[in-house]
């Protein structure tokens, strides 16, 4: 008899959209690939979409990849995880009404700053636990309900991106308690939706349709799905849903011990037993999130990061990609002292609400280099972070051991050495690099009882952790760190 020891993952992110099948002990079997970007939005001026046909294209064409490298038999199922917040109003059928509005989208940033005429924005947060961005799903609900009603009296269901896709696999119309939780109207405490907030902004429940738990089974792949992807059908699909939820849990972290997703964002998190979600946590631009396990909760900050590095690459080493690319950046900038000769940076490219200016390069002359800006780049970055985990050491009343790190940032060395003399605090790798996917497939395997447990299938990982300690060049950087703090509040 086969075993059904492999997870097939779809991972939509920001900037890749990847196909990956991993095996129960978190080996990567087969893996593909290919960019991802927003489209302009046919019906708004300006404003910003992901085309799902053509996202879905390009999943398919790499899980076709995938299944070719492996044995589909040994398939224990498939799940999707995507970006938070997204998502779209679907008929009977599943088909688009509008297009999904992209978290890149500016739309929705009147709307924020008007939104207490709906609901006080303190209230909102302290239901929510959810930082009040621009982008949050109830700002592009409010928008709907403003500026197109007549999608919202034609809907049946919202779907959020993960289920959207799980809907192109399988059929079903299920949303996820994780995605659920990044929307800015669930109620954190009872993870489900809240019906004042819900009320307040004339939607009704049904809209969202029955709320599933990760590691659930939403359907099984049908046979058009199946010829697309190359999955067999019939196959297993089960719930997973924000990125985030499961890259924290795939690192391994235990309770009160950060972790830093480094991606396209920057997210430093904990998981805890516990929230508080006052006045104190909104100034401190704390978001909390529910986690992949009911009963526990993601305390965190987030801050654009690879995203702002994509824009500095492009302007500054445009005849270089790839391995070559980011080589010679990190090998140049290592070249550098602490303080990138005087070169500081404000990261605050993306208005995320939490910097009093836009973004800045400052202390720029006729002989500054480009090795000296990227220095500077990854330093403000890496003050960033020691913000965030300040942040996270007062509200939680811990103080962070160590940090671990995961995502496409914690491969770059550099960046990791300054992170850790920035917060003077060890940084944590380990040999899982995708951790995203690990912690997704864990759910596979539980739902398919390959596993009795997430938990359980997380024991059987090999984290092999490697530590970098900070270096003597701490001592510099925390007197950078407060001319940084000094320069934010200027």
């Amino acid at each position: 008899m086969i075993q059904k020891d492999i997870a097939i993952v779809f991972d939509c992110g920001a900037t890749n959209v990847r196909v990956i099948a991993m095996d129960k002990l978190g080996q990567i079997l087969s893996s593909y690939a290919m960019p991802n970007e927003t489209d302009d939005d046919p019906h708004f001026p300006g404003g910003r979409i992901w085309d799902l046909d053509k996202l879905w294209g390009k999943l398919c064409t790499l899980s076709k990849k995938v299944t070719a490298e492996i044995d589909p038999q040994r398939i224990a199922g498939t799940t999707v995880t995507t970006f938070g917040v997204d998502g779209a109003f679907t008929d009977e059928e599943g088909e688009l009404l509008y297009p999904v509005v992209s978290w890149q989208c500016q739309r929705t940033e009147s709307i924020l700053k008007n939104i207490e005429k709906y609901i006080p924005l303190q209230e909102l947060y302290k239901i929510t636990g959810v930082y009040p961005y621009a982008f949050n799903t109830i700002n592009k609900m409010i928008w709907f309900k403003e500026n197109r009603p007549d999608i919202l009296e034609k809907s049946h269901r919202f779907l959020f991106m993960p289920s959207l896709l799980i809907n192109k696999l399988s059929g079903a119309m299920q949303n996820d308690a994780s995605m659920m939780g990044t929307a800015m109207m669930a109620d954190l405490g009872k993870r489900k939706f809240s019906q004042k907030i819900l009320k307040t902004i004339g939607l009704d429940e049904k809209t969202f349709g029955p709320i599933g738990e990760p590691g659930d089974q939403a359907a099984c792949v049908h046979n058009e799905a199946s010829e697309k992807t190359g999955l067999p059908e019939g196959t297993p699909v089960f719930l997973t849903g924000h990125d985030t939820q499961f890259a924290i849990f795939g690192s391994g972290a235990q309770l009160n011990q950060p972790v830093l997703s480094s991606g396209t964002w920057e997210i430093v998190m904990t998981r805890s037993d516990s929230f508080t979600a006052s006045n104190n946590e909104l100034e401190n631009n704390l978001t909390i999130e529910m986690d992949s396990i009911p009963g526990v909760y993601n305390i965190g900050q987030n801050w654009l990061s690879s995203g702002v590095l994509e824009w500095f690459s492009r302007n500054f080493y445009p005849d270089l990609s790839g391995n070559e690319l980011y080589a010679k950046m990190i090998g140049e900038a290592e070249l550098e002292l602490p303080g990138a000769n005087g070169v500081s940076v404000d990261p605050a490219f993306y208005d995320d609400g939490t910097s009093m200016n836009s973004g800045t390069i400052t202390g720029l002359t006729i002989n500054t280099k480009r090795s000296q800006v990227y220095r500077a780049f990854l330093e403000s970055l890496a003050f960033r972070l020691r913000e965030g985990l300040e942040a996270l050491e007062s509200a939680g009343k811990f103080k962070a051991e160590r940090i671990i790190c995961v995502g496409g940032g914690s491969k770059n060395r550099l960046w990791n050495q300054l992170r850790a003399d920035v917060c003077d605090t060890p940084i944590q790798l380990i040999d899982q690099k995708e951790t995203t996917v690990l912690g997704a497939s864990m759910f596979v395997f539980a739902g398919a009882g390959v596993y009795k447990s997430a938990n359980a299938a997380r024991q059987k990982i090999s984290y092999n952790p490697q530590v970098i300690k900070p270096s003597s060049n701490k001592k510099v950087y925390d007197q950078l760190y407060k001319n940084y703090i000094k320069f934010k509040k200027q």
